[in-house]
């Protein structure tokens, strides 16, 4: 099957898929190199036909496909879609909307925290996926028959998993959990790469308000580096030395070189002298602007964590949702810390199934024991008025209310 590899075709092409209900949209990309990913095939399939678009071609507009991604009228179907969604938004400014991600979809249907494609496909088309051609350099031209097929391949099967996952999400009445997912999939700010915020990526390894100020401001020199060069932040700079400078805030050339995780000879170049401007700028910073530093919640809630996390995973086997889905473990410090915490746990059907059992649990009001090799949650409620001052224990297998 040739590329489309002409604006004229893609956009004849991209006029057929949006007369569908929906279509199924992957990407093949290089990143090793650069910053930003840099897009090479686009592989589109609808009902009908399955076609692969040559996103380097040199006579290719992509507005047709960007169009296509935009209409409201067609659901657009990806697998694991962060990083095709960022390359969408990077060339366009716009996210595909409405959007369905079958990883999402599968871990609230049971199938684990990453469903992978290829553990899906099998599931429900009945197929291997061959790898072959998985690491294959995308940017390189001509691509071969079966680079074209492999990408092919991952937009047609994904039409029947879609279907198969769609159809269970349905019956069950639990289309509506993917929503808060897909909000945070669909908002700019997930892929909004802003320097001023690139130091919340090591924001565990600080202690004190002054480290912070040096790591806001390092971080975000790093990264507009990286940005400018179009290279990785690794390129510029790495983690390590990073996180090395930020806590030494070198005053010179000196005491830059005498850092263990610095390159040798680097403190003598623009990067050195970059760096050390930034150290001065650090130094200029009011303490009392910074966000505040979030301590450990865990003092004095270790147990009830270790209790929460039992719960989740009672409830996430019971329901057959990924316990990723339901909480995370901050989640779970959150709550031991605060019955009010503002966390997705605590909220919407996240609530209904584990947030509210959660307090319960908390406060003694729920008991976790074990039948027959699996976990059980006895709730305790008191006894009719008569029977004051008793209290009994209501066996309640949250595992078998899915």
């Amino acid at each position: 099957m040739p590329l489309i590899d002409t604006t004229e075709r893609l956009a004849d092409v991209c006029a057929r898929l949006a007369t569908h209900d929906f279509v199924t949209v992957d990407t093949e990309f290089m990143r090793e190199t650069t910053y930003w990913p840099k897009l090479c095939v686009i592989q589109v399939a609808s009902e009908d036909e399955a076609v692969a678009i040559d996103a380097l071609a040199p006579d290719l507009d992509l507005t047709p496909f960007f169009a296509l991604m935009g209409d409201e009228k067609v659901m657009k179907v990806f697998h694991a879609a962060r990083q095709d969604l960022e390359i969408v938004w990077n060339l366009s400014k716009q996210i595909p909307t409405p959007l369905f991600d079958t990883q999402v979809a599968a871990t609230v249907c049971g199938f684990g925290d990453q469903a992978s494609y290829s553990d899906l496909a099998k599931a429900f088309a009945k197929v291997t996926i061959d790898k072959s051609s998985r690491f294959t350099d995308w940017a390189r031209r001509p691509l071969s028959q079966a680079q074209v097929d492999y990408a092919i391949a991952d937009v047609t099967h994904l039409r029947t998993i879609y279907k198969a996952l769609k159809a269970r999400l349905e019956k069950t009445g639990r289309l509506g959990w993917l929503g808060d997912e897909m909000r945070t999939l669909t908002s700019p700010e997930t892929y909004e790469q802003n320097p001023a915020n690139a130091w919340e990526r090591f924001q565990g390894r600080i202690r004190k308000p002054r480290d912070m100020a040096m790591l806001m401001e390092i971080a975000a020199w790093r990264e507009r580096e990286a940005q400018t060069r179009d290279v990785p932040r690794s390129r510029v700079l790495k983690d390590d030395a990073l996180v090395e400078i930020a806590l030494a805030a070198p005053p010179s050339q000196e005491a830059l070189a005498g850092l263990r995780a610095f390159p040798k000879g680097m403190e003598r170049s623009k990067t050195g002298a970059d760096l050390l401007a930034a150290v001065e700028r650090a130094h200029a910073i009011d303490l009392k602007s910074l966000p505040k530093i979030e301590r450990e919640r865990r003092n004095g809630g270790g147990a009830t964590v270790e209790l929460l996390k039992v719960l989740l995973r009672q409830v996430s086997e019971g329901h057959g949702v990924a316990a990723r889905m339901i909480a995370t473990v901050d989640d779970l410090e959150a709550i031991a810390h605060s019955d009010r915490a503002d966390v997705p746990a605590l909220k919407g059907w996240r609530r209904d199934i584990f947030g509210r059992r959660a307090i319960e649990l908390k406060h003694g009001r729920l008991a976790l024991t074990v039948e027959r090799g699996k976990v059980v949650a006895l709730e305790w409620q008191e006894e009719e008025p008569e029977a004051a001052g008793e209290v009994v224990a209501s066996s309640s297998d949250t595992a078998a209310q899915g």
